[in-house]
């Protein structure tokens, strides 16, 4: 695994600048991943402690691997210009060549870290939608597309786990946008027409709450801090139930786990 070549703060000087710059040129980007969770968590005073506590990839491990970032497709060739001509990254010719519609892959002028760049949506176990939605936050996406972006994976690991436990320890949920809520009713509408997505994403959620559980024991979160993971979690997950869902999702949730409900995800090579 290849973790950046920087330390947090300069990776995370030099992601916002990446942003502005495409601002500064009329184009939609914004970071996803870890980052945004880290950048969100600048308010909350222990949160961006808890990224190093709790150990995203094990104790004393670095915490970032890319800069991921999501943009709209409209723009696809003017973010090609902005890489390759103004910020000097070098393409990742074989992925962009095959991809370069949904995704493109830049590696920094001197290797520091590589940059993945989406479009519109992702698509890995499930999808997650960004149409019209890049606008709602800055320079990140939301928090509810980022909770989105963590409950969708069907094997989710550690280090998604603790970024999820960081995002609800530094924020509470409602049930409308803003940008340091998580907006709890658009998350319950989203995998309230989608089952296989429902059913990951609510296990996910639990897996949280145990993991939770397992750090408090093991001293790495106080009891209080335990309590507002769980109690923000438990209000998400009793939204999602609350939403009435689609015909489309009782009709799929009737078959259940007898066919597959996610998409096998194979990771690009790097």
């Amino acid at each position: 695994m290849h973790f950046v070549g920087l330390p947090e703060e300069k990776f995370l000087e030099e992601a916002i600048s990446i942003v502005e710059k495409a601002k500064e040129r009329g184009i939609q980007l914004r970071i996803i991943g870890a980052l945004a969770v880290y950048i969100h968590s600048d308010h909350c005073p222990n949160c961006r402690e808890k990224f190093k506590v709790l150990g995203r990839f094990g104790e004393g491990q670095p915490m970032f691997t890319d800069l991921d970032l999501m943009g709209y497709g409209k723009q696809n060739k003017h973010i090609k210009k902005l890489f390759e001509e103004v910020l000097k990254f070098k393409p990742d010719f074989y992925i962009n060549r095959l991809f370069g519609s949904k995704r493109r892959i830049y590696y920094h002028p001197k290797g520091y870290y590589h940059v993945d760049i989406f479009f519109d949506k992702l698509e890995f176990s499930h999808d997650v939608n960004f149409k019209n939605r890049l606008e709602l936050d800055y320079p990140t996406i939301c928090l509810a597309d980022l909770v989105l972006e963590k409950t969708q994976i069907h094997e989710i690991n550690r280090k998604d786990i603790v970024d999820l436990i960081v995002l609800f320890l530094g924020h509470e949920v409602t049930d409308s946008h803003s940008k340091e809520t998580v907006d709890g009713k658009y998350i319950a509408k989203v995998l309230a027409d989608d089952w296989g997505f429902y059913y990951d994403a609510t296990n996910n959620l639990n897996l949280v709450k145990k993991f939770a559980e397992d750090f408090m024991k093991e001293g790495k979160l106080a009891e209080g801090e335990y309590k507002t993971v769980i109690d923000r979690v438990d209000k998400l997950l009793a939204m999602i139930e609350a939403e009435p869902k689609t015909r489309k999702w009782r009709k799929r949730a009737k078959t259940g786990t007898k066919k597959p409900w996610y998409r096998q995800v194979e990771e690009v090579v790097r």
